[in-house]
């Protein structure tokens, strides 16, 4: 089993691509090669192969890694399933974790959402995506600090806001506030309930 993340950047046209592409794909080199393991095609357009348990995470630190520059936002779908064809990019492999990733990012645009997951398994399905929707209220909010804070807090999740605060060069309040402000408790949440009930999709 596989998940399959298929996204593309909200209001790119309006910006360089020097200001959000570099660090996606910094980000994406951490995670894999290219084309093998993601793609980002049509200028503003990415396919990511990982493994499940990473799904949710890395669609989360994505969407924070886009939101740190202002007004940019993504939308992606997450499809868990099977490979059933490994072409020479993600792009030309299939299978149903392909299919349910492009056909849940279709759903997205056409439902102005940005973020939703299928697994084969819909009662998880419903449930993940009701949470994940009520997520969104205040992911889709994120400032460009909020944005920064849930990066430094996914990229060290053992560190704490004083070791924080001696990077930022601020106060361990400001810390806290702005976690508080970015709702880094319920992503958290979110991605602990996640890591408990995702399984092996029905194919």
């Amino acid at each position: 089993m596989i998940a399959v993340l298929t996204g593309d950047i909200i209001n790119s046209a309006g910006y360089n691509t020097s200001e959000w592409l570099p660090k996606l794909k910094e980000y994406f080199l951490a995670l894999g090669n290219t084309p093998q393991d993601w793609e980002i095609y049509r200028g503003d357009e990415f396919q990511l192969r990982i493994v499940p348990e990473k799904a949710m995470e890395v669609a989360i630190y994505i969407k924070a890694l886009i939101k740190t520059t202002k007004n940019l936002d993504v939308r992606i779908g997450i499809g868990l399933g099977e490979e059933d064809f490994k072409g020479s990019g993600v792009s030309e492999s299939n299978g149903t974790a392909y299919q349910r990733s492009g056909r849940t990012l279709s759903f997205l645009k056409e439902k102005k959402i940005n973020l939703a997951i299928a697994t084969g398994d819909l009662q998880l399905d419903d449930t993940l995506n009701l949470i994940l929707k009520l997520g969104l209220d205040f992911m889709d909010a994120w400032s460009v600090v909020s944005a920064e804070i849930i990066i430094m807090a996914l990229k060290n999740p053992k560190t704490s806001q004083t070791e924080f605060a001696n990077q930022l060069k601020i106060q361990q309040s400001a810390v806290s506030q702005r976690q508080k402000r970015a709702r880094l408790d319920l992503v958290k949440d979110l991605l602990n309930y996640y890591h408990k009930n995702y399984k092996n999709p029905q194919s």
